[in-house]
């Protein structure tokens, strides 16, 4: 039996759902694997799990414009992680369990105190 290309599978997920870019799905990939690695041994990691790893990891490789990079690729809160992890489920190209539902994904940060309030002097963070 031969495999679908993941790359097809992207282009038939960004065809459906263009709500999201090439790179925010290319992100959220590299995050997860950035997660895998950090485990002492390979586990299922749930959705509140990737979202503290997605946070971190944009911020390692953005800083600052960690929240203008994540907007411009159509990703504005932590739903649309949701929206991009459930998107390449329902293609294969990342598995689940039976308790993995959009629903971890609701209501985990707000993007301004995440993305940006680490880089704002310590003066004007106090005042927030």
């Amino acid at each position: 039996m031969m495999h679908p290309n993941p790359n097809d599978l992207l282009e038939e997920i960004l065809t459906r759902d263009p709500r999201y870019t090439a790179g925010a799905y290319a992100f959220v990939r590299e995050g997860l694997a950035f997660a895998v690695r950090r485990l002492e041994k390979p586990r299922h990691i749930s959705g509140q799990e990737l979202l503290g790893v997605l946070r971190e990891f944009a911020i390692d490789e953005f800083g600052p414009m960690a929240k203008t990079v994540l907007n411009d690729w159509g990703v504005e809160r932590t739903e649309d992680f949701g929206e991009i992890v459930f998107n390449m489920v329902e293609t294969g190209l990342l598995g689940k369990t039976e308790k993995d539902t959009r629903a971890d994904f609701s209501g985990g940060y707000d993007f301004n105190e995440a993305f940006r309030t680490p880089f704002l002097p310590a003066s004007a963070s106090l005042k927030s």
